[in-house]
Order: structure tokens, then C-alpha cells, then sequence
């Protein structure tokens, strides 16, 4: 084989891992424990509830294919009144040139925490950090995808954040050793009404966390991202829990975080049945929006956009497409827990007792 076919024959290969590999990803996840002393936001986690507290996996490139170039870990824990996040991110060059509010901290090395506490893939929730520990949050009505509101003007109140810098900030003499954030958030910021209480014990939500990381240059010692040719390089992602895809905003798949009392032996957390379902649901659902896409109309049948069943933990799972004179509604009803679950056209997903 020459190395033209060759070469072909890998990027085909490559293709279609990245596609299977997007299809069969299952989401990581995470038990967080509840806090066992006071903890100081100061970037450092010296708390006994850090020590506690276990390790992630290593991120990992977003599309889950690649390993990073520096290493990055966070952990978690959580109180009545906070959800904790500590993170820590290997650099050999720690810089920053942001000290704005509310800009796109993006441009800037940063870590950013994505969160969906009733996992419907609505109204969710982003906050970025850089090493200045500039802030950007920002509240989402729908993943980019929709016809969404992006309020950068939301504000996490009350929220507290720090950097740790383990090196020397925006310093090209030296090498560093790389940064670390902490952040307390106050739960109330994620309260959906003024009555809404909310008590993380035994509960799952849906988060994501991203690295973002670009090359540089330096321009008359101060750092800058890289161009080449006078065209901007583009930026690293590198995530606790890969998207398949280069998008963080699509919530469905993030992963998934337990909040336990207290820490046992062996303990762990399994996905319900029914949030497997919800994956089919949405694979509907991005299959619909091609189907649109192409014939300018929605399916209104399940076989133009998939299987008309499948299979969930050796259970044959029928759903019923309705179609409507707005968009439609994909429904299942639930063997698992006796609950309906639907997902209409716009991505929202909703549940409902079937009792």
C-alpha cells in the first residue's frame, strides 16, 4: 500500500472511531462527598474534606481520542448551602491578561465548570476561571444549538473563588509547575423558584468540566496566543468527561456527580435505566434535527430517524413519535420507574409519574 492509500486508509479509520466512539461513549462519573470540616476558598485545599475527597479521572481531549500535554484532575464535595470544586491543572508557563468581569475569559488559559442540576438540557449554568481568577458566569436558556439566551449578566452571588499559582505569574524566564483553583457556590444560585429548597444528599446532577489551554508566543516578553501567519492557532479542550464532539454545549452528555453522605468502602454510583433511555431519546432527537435539515421538514416516522425499538439492560424499549403542527414530542414510557419521558423538538427533556 503506498502511503497516499495509506495515509487515506488512517484518516477513514480515524473517522470512524471518532463517530462509533461518540455514539457508544458512556458518561463519566463522580461521587462527591459532603463536606467534614469549614473549608477556606483559598486555591490551596488543605481542608480534610479535600483529603477526603477523591481524585477524577485525568481529563482527557474532548473528543476522547487524544491525551493532553499537561495533566489535569479535579475533585468535589458539597455542604447544605455549597457545591465545592477544586482543581488542579499541570502549566510550565502560568499567564493571563483578563482581569474583566464578565469577559470572555476564554481567550485566556482557563478551567470552566458547566452544570445542569435537573438534567433537562435547558437552563444550565457556565462559570470560567482564569489564572488572574477572573470570573466569567453565565446562565443558558438552551444549548447553542436552539434558538437560545446566553445571560452573561447572571451572577453566582455570594460565590467564592481562588487561584494557587505554583510558579511565578506571567514570567517567560522561568518554568512553572502549573495553577490550581478553588470555588464554594452558594446552592441558592441554582434555586428555579423563591420557595425551590434544595438538599444535594442521594441526588445526581449533570456536569462538565473544561480545560482550556492555548499555545503562545511572546511578544516583547509578554504572552500572547499563537498565530501563524498572522492567524489565530486554535485553543485545546480538554475535559473530565468527553463529548464525542468539539462542543461543550451539549449537556446530555456530561457526566453525572452523586452527592453521598459520607465516604464508604467501595461505594460508586450506576446510571439509571432511565437516563439511558434519555441518551436513545436524544440521538433521536439530533437525527431529527439532520432529518429537518436536509428535507426542510420534521420525520413523523420513527424509522426515518432510527430504530422503531431498542434495547436498554435486556428491556425493549418502544417509543411513540407524536407530531404536532409546532414539532413533535418523542415518548417513552418508562418500564424501569413507571414514568414518562419525553423529548420534544427543541431538545427539552421532561418526566412524568405514570401513578
Amino acid at each position: 500500500m503506498n502511503w497516499k492509500r495509506q495515509t487515506a486508509m488512517l484518516c477513514f479509520l480515524y473517522v470512524i472511531g471518532i463517530l462509533g466512539y461518540a455514539q457508544s461513549h458512556t458518561p463519566n462519573t463522580y461521587v462527591a462527598y459532603q463536606a467534614i470540616d469549614s473549608i477556606t476558598v483559598d486555591g490551596t485545599a488543605k481542608e480534610a474534606t479535600w483529603k477526603n475527597a477523591v481524585w477524577s479521572a485525568d481529563f482527557i481531549d474532548i473528543e476522547g481520542t487524544k491525551i493532553p500535554k499537561y495533566k489535569t484532575q479535579m475533585k468535589i464535595a458539597w455542604d447544605l448551602h455549597h457545591l465545592y470544586i477544586y482543581a488542579q491543572m499541570k502549566e510550565p508557563h502560568v499567564w493571563g491578561d483578563i482581569t474583566k468581569r464578565e469577559a470572555v475569559v476564554f481567550h485566556n488559559n482557563d478551567f470552566e465548570v458547566f452544570i445542569d442540576p435537573d438534567g433537562d438540557g435547558h437552563t444550565y449554568y457556565e462559570i470560567e476561571v482564569n489564572a488572574l481568577n477572573t470570573i466569567w458566569d453565565l446562565f443558558i436558556t438552551k444549548p447553542y444549538r436552539e434558538d437560545n439566551s446566553i445571560l452573561s449578566d447572571w451572577n453566582a452571588n455570594g460565590m467564592k473563588t481562588a487561584v494557587a499559582i505554583n510558579g511565578t505569574l506571567n514570567n517567560a524566564s522561568d518554568i512553572d509547575q502549573g495553577w490550581s483553583v478553588e470555588m464554594a457556590i452558594p446552592l441558592r444560585v441554582f434555586k428555579k423558584s423563591y420557595y425551590q429548597k434544595i438538599n444535594l444528599k442521594d441526588q445526581y446532577w449533570r456536569l462538565n468540566f473544561s480545560r482550556v489551554n492555548w499555545d503562545h508566543d511572546l511578544v516583547s516578553g509578554k504572552y500572547q496566543r499563537k498565530k501563524i501567519n498572522n492567524k489565530l492557532q486554535p485553543e485545546y479542550n480538554w475535559v473530565w468527561s468527553p463529548q464525542g464532539v468539539i462542543n461543550m454545549h451539549e449537556p446530555e452528555k456530561w457526566g453525572y456527580v452523586f452527592f453521598a453522605e459520607k465516604k464508604e468502602p467501595q461505594r460508586s454510583f450506576e446510571i439509571p435505566a432511565d437516563e439511558k433511555i434519555k441518551w436513545k431519546l436524544f440521538e433521536y432527537y439530533r437525527n431529527q434535527k439532520d432529518f429537518y435539515k436536509k428535507h426542510k421538514k420534521w420525520a413523523t416516522f420513527l424509522k426515518e430517524i432510527g430504530h422503531e425499538e431498542f434495547v436498554i439492560e435486556n428491556t425493549t424499549i418502544t417509543p411513540v413519535l407524536e407530531t404536532h403542527s409546532q414539532g413533535w414530542n418523542l415518548i417513552v414510557s418508562s418500564p424501569f420507574t413507571e414514568r414518562q419521558l419525553c423529548i420534544r423538538e427543541d431538545g427539552k427533556y421532561t418526566t412524568k409519574s405514570l401513578k
